[in-house]
């Protein structure tokens, strides 16, 4: 069913009643506002600034000077102002409610990170700034480096990468380059079946053959079938722990000793790290090299696009060949290292521009240093709790793929709807009618019609009730056999079901103006705010 402006908004000539999907005749819902395009409020002449009217003797352009309208709407400062308060109250945050997306770590922001971050110390500096303007800045990062090395129990940091992806690729990279400095030619990276996509895509963009590993019927790394595979061909493995199905691997020791027997090296995906922080380093564990998202385990906000931040931990056959800047402390005190000589000669080069993202290392610093060594602990605690409590009183209402405990999440699969003609799909739909953003949906790909919950450690008990009761009526309406209540869904969001297929394969990314003989204002637009606006609250993949 494709989405249409006219879902949800009447006409004067179809303003009526409907229990089933009620319309009204703004097409407002209460204080939820219909809001059109903004190029569509445009009127002529119309302008919210006054500005002089400016006549230049002598041109600057060069002959570049514009040609014609320029193109952009005519409103006044109060429709401006309203058109951008009313479309963000579409957006749905932590900030309104439970963000159960798995694998993602959506949990609440402290106040007291932002307002640190914003200090005009840290928010008004400029990386292009003499080093010897900027100490307090750089010692800032040289103790959140010191803690990020304390918590994996690795030697070393990167701190410039710009998230977890872009972390991976530093590992991976990092690997590869002490392997050629062995003069050791291996051409395998091993990836376990619920993995990240992220991950075997890291490994293909620095020229490894990716091969997959099996879980065996508890969801985790078939230790047999590794040992089996392992051989001088094998540069590494790339596994996440907790997994993307929220188990520990049990076996990580003896995983990691088996990889190191044959000359490999572990790389740990760490965007889990939420779940283990305080508890676990992971340099016990045998890991190499591992990613930290700092936009998850340490509070940083992490939608919308960004910003982010990936520092890299690395082991000490691992640490020369990180990339450049590196941050060493000197006689005129901390600098950055900038040329690949000396102590640095076998570095990588820049994955970046600057040395990592400002303000993200301001406020994992600030979540640190206000929670403690002991509160870090408690938050994996309580992150872990959390998602056993979901898992164990869900576990009567939807189907568990793997028997618990589990760790910071709790997965399911789709079996609980089985010969209700309900699909993941829809019961994602139905739960924003209730409020809820959906928790991430048919991930890992291991499990069929997967629906992957994380509560974090911030969201209260209450909350979580809420939840829980919400899923469990949702489960029994569709039993009870009232399929189209979810094939509807949602009926109460600024716009119903999209046709998803539709929208990837023809999507309209640009506002054109219609043209007036052939269609109508409306109709030139449909397309353009259907994929753009349309599904705001649209069930997620993590």
């Amino acid at each position: 069913m494709t989405a249409d402006r006219s879902q949800g908004r009447a006409t004067r000539e179809s303003f009526v009643a409907d229990t089933t999907n009620p319309v009204t005749f703004t097409g407002n819902r209460g204080l939820d506002l219909e809001e059109p395009l903004i190029f569509e409020q445009d009127a002529p002449g119309r302008c919210g600034v006054d500005l002089p009217n400016v006549e230049l003797s002598q041109s600057r352009l060069g002959g570049h000077e514009r040609k014609g309208e320029i193109g952009l709407p005519g409103l006044s400062e109060p429709q401006v102002v309203r058109h951008y308060t009313r479309i963000s109250r579409n957006n749905y945050a932590i900030d309104a409610g439970l963000y159960p997306l798995g694998s993602c770590t959506m949990k609440h922001n402290p106040r007291l990170n932002e307002r640190v971050a914003r200090l005009q110390g840290f928010a008004d500096i400029h990386p292009l700034q003499p080093g010897s303007t900027v100490q307090g800045a750089l010692a800032l990062i040289d103790e959140l480096a010191h803690w990020l090395k304390t918590l994996t129990g690795l030697p070393a940091v990167a701190m410039s990468p710009a998230a977890g992806a872009h972390g991976e690729l530093c590992g991976i990279m990092s690997i590869r380059a002490c392997l050629e400095a062995r003069g050791d030619a291996r051409k395998v990276v091993l990836v376990p079946e619920s993995a990240h996509g992220t991950n075997p895509a890291t490994a293909v963009a620095c020229g490894y053959v990716v091969e997959e590993l099996r879980s065996d019927e508890t969801g985790r790394i078939d230790l047999d079938g590794l040992k089996s595979r392992l051989g001088p061909d094998v540069a590494a493995i790339m596994l996440t722990n907790p997994s993307t199905c929220g188990l520990f691997e049990r076996d990580i020791v003896d995983i990691a000793a088996a990889v190191h027997e044959a000359g490999a090296l572990v790389y740990c995906d760490g965007a889990n790290f939420n779940a283990i922080v305080g508890r676990v380093r992971p340099s016990d564990l045998g890991i190499d090299v591992m990613h930290l998202n700092l936009h998850k385990t340490f509070s940083t906000p992490h939608g919308g696009g960004g910003p982010g931040s990936g520092p890299v931990a690395l082991s000490a056959e691992l640490a020369p060949f990180a990339p450049l800047p590196w941050l060493v402390h000197g006689d005129d005190g901390l600098a950055l290292v900038e040329h690949g000589e000396g102590d640095a000669s076998q570095a990588l080069g820049r994955l970046r521009a600057f040395h990592g993202q400002m303000g993200m290392f301001v406020r994992a610093l600030a979540y640190m240093m206000s929670l403690g060594a002991d509160g870090l602990r408690q938050a994996a605690e309580d992150a872990v709790l959390s998602a056993n409590y979901v898992l164990a009183r869900l576990s009567s209402t939807l189907s568990v793929p793997y028997a618990g405990p589990c760790m910071h999440e709790a997965l399911f699969d789709d079996q609980a709807f089985k010969d209700t003609d309900v699909s993941t799909l829809d019961f994602a739909k139905a739960l924003i009618d209730e409020g809820f953003h959906p928790m991430t949906i048919y991930f890992p790909l291991v499990v069929h019609g997967a629906m992957l919950v994380e509560p974090t450690e911030t969201e209260s008990k209450e909350s979580l009730d809420q939840f829980i009761a919400t899923v469990e009526a949702l489960v029994a309406k569709a039993k009870a056999g009232d399929a189209e209540h979810f094939h509807n869904a949602p009926r109460l969001a600024p716009r119903r079901r999209l046709d998803e297929t539709k929208a990837a394969r023809s999507p309209v990314l640009r506002w054109r103006p219609p043209e007036p003989e052939t269609q109508s204002k409306e109709q030139g637009t449909k397309a353009a705010k259907d994929v753009k606006t349309g599904d705001a609250l649209a069930a997620s993949v993590g």
